[in-house]
């Protein structure tokens, strides 16, 4: 993950650059049911097109903070690594003061305990008592052998207390060199640790400065994304209104939809319908067409129409980007085309770029509603997919949006192809589009960085998505755990829920959680506060909604309920990262993560 420290502190800081382009309502379709733009009555003209597309937020000040927040977060990042070293450092400079110190200690001892023979020796040598002193060894001799022998023994006395003594003075001396070399260490230690606290501690006032700064810009660009949800829910529900009016449509004449297999074999259509021409001059199999009071109206397969009905019903259900978001609750791109044509009764792989390889392609001129268009560029690969609801929209779970949505149908050369899924699947699957070496990975229209499954730092295990900052995602992007007010990524909340339910099999209640999702702004004052625990702002877990905090037992080593988390989390996609583990660091037991199951 540290190769896209980078990437994630731009992407965490770029406040003035909210990638959401969620459109506004226009009031006038371009095609009510029997006025498309395409072939007159021919398409249902369902969607709602975007009155501003592409447009985002780009305030001057917020750029300038922006990257001003990108720098303290920098430097952020590489000070609380060199804190943690620093303090390291100091710990063991500590360590070998107090041991140069109790080595000093040892050797005053032994110099006093010789120091104390030496004078006994002495005092014997002067006052004799006894004592075998050159003097007496002189006055009691009976031959010169005898001196001579005397004298000897004294020299070899006094050469072994010397040498004993000179050694205590020798371990004494190295000693007190040793506790001075251990005492400047400490202190060159103990100064690089303040500094590093001092200059940490600035960085971190800066950063809440800039926070502060922050706030007006980012409330005033909330309050525009509020405004573009709105119109966004208002563009929806306009669809789903003309789509229930193309069904009422069809309906009142009397019109009951053929199966897909029954509009396959164009040579004998159901009574009443006619071919619908292609775009080269002749004619497309599995839609028709019939005549209602001289108008002519699209007639598209009942499989087919159940699946685009199933995917309206999705309209507003957030989105996800993991293989998880197949519903009901979230859904990714792949995820929802998946789940539509199923309860339409078609069959489709799980994943965009096996859709696309298994799909029969029409030409984009001739895409019909129900049709799904893949979007690339190639050098990404197949990264979107959405359902046609006409030559101007799509249906779609929408990264960039983070939620299922009607968006514009991207122009011919900015997809890959257009299939219809009512002419079934191919035998053999044909090529397509892989992203290029060293691409990001894109999927549903947003960046993707990958998850892991644990590691060192706080942001390892998660990653961006849905093109919003860490910590500044709107709340209709996430998704309620059920425990007060506290929320996650769609995904991450699901698999919650379900792990929940499995432990209070176990303990006779849910999970307890006392932090989930955490905004920026809610990371700065923390980091403020304690430096020593919180992530830097911008690269932490619960900015991306993929991070619990947890209570009720969980947040003790040891207990029965972390135990159960330790062992059955890992079943639900939830994993208690390596440096918040015993011995990993930073110790957090009650720390947990979602890296889903796939």
């Amino acid at each position: 993950m540290r190769a896209s420290a980078s990437l994630l502190a731009v992407l965490a800081l770029a406040v003035g650059l909210v990638v959401v382009p969620f459109a506004s309502a226009d009031e006038h379709s371009p095609g009510e049911p029997g006025e498309a733009p395409v072939e007159a009555g021919v398409a249902p003209g369902v969607g709602v097109p975007d009155s501003r597309p592409g447009e985002a937020f780009a305030d001057p000040k917020i750029a300038e903070l922006q990257e001003s927040a990108t720098e303290v977060q920098e430097e952020l990042d590489d000070l609380t690594s060199r804190v943690a070293d620093a303090q390291r450092a100091l710990d063991e400079a500590e360590a070998q003061r107090e041991e140069a110190a109790s080595k000093r200690e040892d050797a005053e001892a032994a110099l006093r305990e010789k120091q104390d023979e030496v004078d006994d020796f002495s005092r014997a040598m002067y006052t004799g008592m006894g004592r075998p002193d050159d003097m007496r060894m002189l006055l009691t001799a009976q031959s010169t052998e005898d001196v001579l022998a005397g004298s000897s023994m004294i020299r070899m006395l006094r050469s072994e207390q010397d040498e004993r003594l000179f050694d205590a003075l020798d371990r004494h001396r190295a000693a007190v060199d040793a506790e001075r070399e251990a005492e400047a260490a400490h202190e060159a230690a103990e100064e690089r640790a303040e500094e590093l606290e001092r200059r940490s501690n600035d960085a971190s006032n800066r950063a809440d400065a800039i926070s502060s700064e922050l706030r007006g810009p980012i409330g005033e660009a909330n309050d525009a994304v509020v405004a573009q949800q709105r119109a966004q829910e208002k563009r929806n529900a306009k669809t789903a209104a003309n789509w229930e009016s193309y069904l009422d449509r069809l309906d009142e004449a009397g019109i009951d939809p053929p199966s897909a297999a029954a509009l396959r074999d164009l040579d004998s259509l159901p009574s009443g319908l006619r071919t619908v021409e292609a775009i080269d001059g002749t004619v497309q199999a599995g839609v028709a067409q019939t005549s209602v009071n001289g108008e002519r109206l699209l007639v598209l397969p009942e499989e087919t129409v159940e699946a685009v009905s199933s995917a309206v019903d999705a309209l507003g259900k957030p989105y996800v980007p993991r293989d998880e978001g197949e519903g009901p609750v979230a859904y990714s791109c792949d995820g929802l085309v998946r789940a539509a044509f199923d309860a339409g009764g078609l069959e489709l792989p799980e994943r965009a770029p096996e859709q696309l390889a298994r799909g029969v392609r029409v030409p984009h001129a001739d895409a019909q509603p129900g049709d799904l268009v893949f979007i690339g560029p190639e050098k990404y690969g197949v990264q979107h997919v959405g359902i046609v609801l006409d030559d101007r929209t799509m249906l779609a779970a929408d990264g960039r949006i983070a939620s299922v949505a009607v968006t514009d149908l991207p122009a011919s050369d900015s997809s890959l192809a257009v299939v219809r899924p009512a002419l079934g699947l191919r035998d053999e699957a044909r090529d397509v589009p892989r992203r290029d070496d060293g691409e990001l990975t894109w999927r549903c229209g947003g960046v993707e960085l990958p998850m892991t499954t644990g590691g060192g730092t706080e942001h390892d295990g998660a990653g961006a998505w849905g093109g919003y900052p860490n910590g500044m995602i709107p709340s209709s992007a996430l998704c309620a755990i059920g425990v007060s007010s506290h929320t996650l990524r769609c995904d991450a909340a699901q698999a919650f829920v379900a792990m929940s339910q499995a432990y209070a099999g176990e303990f006779g209640e849910r999970l307890c959680v006392t932090d989930s999702y955490r905004t920026f702004d809610a990371q700065v004052d923390l980091y403020h506060r304690k430096p020593a625990l919180a992530a830097v702002p911008g690269t932490s877990n619960h900015g991306w909604g993929l991070a619990l905090d947890m209570c009720g037992g969980v947040q003790s080593f040891g207990t029965p309920q972390f135990r159960w988390m330790a062992e059955n989390a890992p079943e639900f996609g939830w994993i208690h990262p390596n440096w918040a583990r015993q011995g990993g660091g930073r110790e957090e037991p009650w720390h947990w993560e979602y890296v889903g199951r796939g």
